[in-house]
Formats: structure tokens, sequence, C-alpha cells
């Protein structure tokens, strides 16, 4: 018996071995390089919301936590959690990148999300110097903090709270 145990903990040690040199190749393997430009967006749920009663959609004005990295080297270029301060847009109004526009729709409140993004849903051939080369491949994580404004109930274009309660009275 002893001997079949000691033969099973060695089999069970190399495939362990194994398998974690393999998946360090695989985590390893976009380094020093971009995805063609015409690849599609890449979406992955990293955490789901435990209730989703509202996705969002095209319109809707979303506050978001994120951090973005180069795919080619992992080098972070911007981050809110880093500035303490989510970031507030409207989805499919153009204000962001059309990675954002289309990776971000369906997404429930307390989902986070990873999207990959070619350079032409991002910044394409022209990039964003100094940090943000031409042709880049974009990784973002990101995580729905709230819906601030579901589509259509805004009247008042992009104003903010401020701009509404002092700017549009008369």
């Amino acid at each position: 018996m002893p001997a079949t145990s000691a033969l099973s903990t060695a089999f069970a040690l190399t495939a362990f071995f194994l398998c974690r040199s393999f998946m360090s190749v695989i985590a390893k393997s976009n380094e020093g390089y971009d995805l063609d430009s015409k690849a599609p967006i890449r979406v992955g749920v990293k955490k789901r919301a435990k209730t989703c009663d509202k996705k969002t959609v095209t319109g809707d004005r979303l506050s978001v936590h994120y951090s973005g990295t180069l795919y080619k080297d992992g080098k972070e270029f911007d981050s809110s959690i880093t500035r303490g301060e989510p970031f507030n847009f409207r989805v499919g109004n153009q204000e962001v990148i059309e990675g954002w526009d289309k990776g971000l729709l369906h997404m429930c409140i307390g989902e986070k999300r990873k999207l990959t993004i070619p350079s032409d849903l991002a910044y394409g051939d022209t990039g964003s110097p100094p940090d943000i080369h031409p042709g880049a491949t974009l990784v973002f994580e990101i995580e729905l903090l709230d819906i601030l404004e579901p589509s259509g109930e805004d009247d008042d274009m992009d104003l903010d709270y401020y701009e509404k309660s002092h700017f549009t009275e008369f």
C-alpha cells in the first residue's frame, strides 16, 4: 500500500506542476503583441450580480469603477479606482470607446466584467499617446456600480444634478 500511495502522490505532484507550468505559458502568451485590429471584442464575466432587477441598455447613464491595461504588456494606463472616483457616462452614446459601448450592454449592477478590446473598437491606428500606442489592444476590468438614469428619463441631455438645479430654472 505505501508504494502505491507514494506513486500516486508523485503522479499528482507531477501533474500539478505540469498544469501550473502550462497555465503560466498560457497566461503570458499575449506578451509582446496585440490582437488583430479586426478581432471581435472578448467579454468575460468575472463576478455575477446576486440579483438583477434591470440590465443596462443603450442610453442608460452608468456609474462604473474600472482599470485599463495594455494587452501587450499588462501596463496599467488608467484607473478610476486609483483616482478614487467612479466614472459616469451614457452607454451607447459615443461618450466612450466603442468597445465599452458594446461590452457593457445587458450588465447588472454589481457585475464585474473583463473586456479585451481590439484597436478598431478602441483608439485605432492613432492610439492615445503617450500611454496607448497605435494599434493597441486594451483590457478593462469594469464593475457596474449603478444605473444613474435609465434611458429615456433624462430630458435635459447630459446635465448633472448641479447643472439641472441651477441652470434649467427660469
